[in-house]
């Protein structure tokens, strides 16, 4: 994927850093003090399917978003089970965990990655169309959140 063109490749529309945090008021008031935000609860759809390591996801997370220009800061806090999240919260500790690129035709760039040697972590499929879909690119811990909307 080297050579492709802008629209061939999945990572050319960034759209979101993904951080992960511990304590979620604290996370938005400090980054409030710095002007960033104003944040606001994010609510998943609630009749998702979704899927961690190819099982049931049973995590649950508090999500937080704010603006900046075009670019979406979406503050993370895992709360109770198995997620990405946790998993990098427990490694890692508190940090960017991953970008979130746009996408058209989300499944034929998960397989072309998969074919790639890059591993699905979550999956989710929304109402209507669309979904999401974590990919560990197997590169300095690098998790790039592809994102199809309808």
């Amino acid at each position: 994927m080297e050579n492709a063109a802008p629209e061939q490749s999945p990572f050319s529309k960034v759209t979101q850093i993904g951080i992960v945090v511990r304590d979620m008021d604290k996370a938005v008031e400090r980054l409030s003090s710095l002007g960033i935000g104003p944040f606001k609860p994010k609510l998943l759809p609630p009749d998702r399917e979704e899927w961690f390591r190819d099982r049931p996801f049973d995590g649950e997370v508090i999500l937080s978003s704010a603006s900046i220009g075009e670019m979406e800061i979406e503050l993370v806090q895992p709360v109770a089970g198995e997620s990405p999240h946790q998993e990098f919260l427990d490694r890692q500790g508190e940090g960017i965990q991953h970008i979130a690129c746009a996408v058209k035709g989300l499944e034929g760039h998960v397989e072309k990655l998969t074919n790639q040697g890059c591993h699905v972590l979550l999956r989710a499929r929304f109402p209507g169309g669309g979904g999401v879909a974590y990919m560990d690119l197997g590169v300095a811990g690098l998790i790039i959140e592809l994102v199809e909307r309808k």
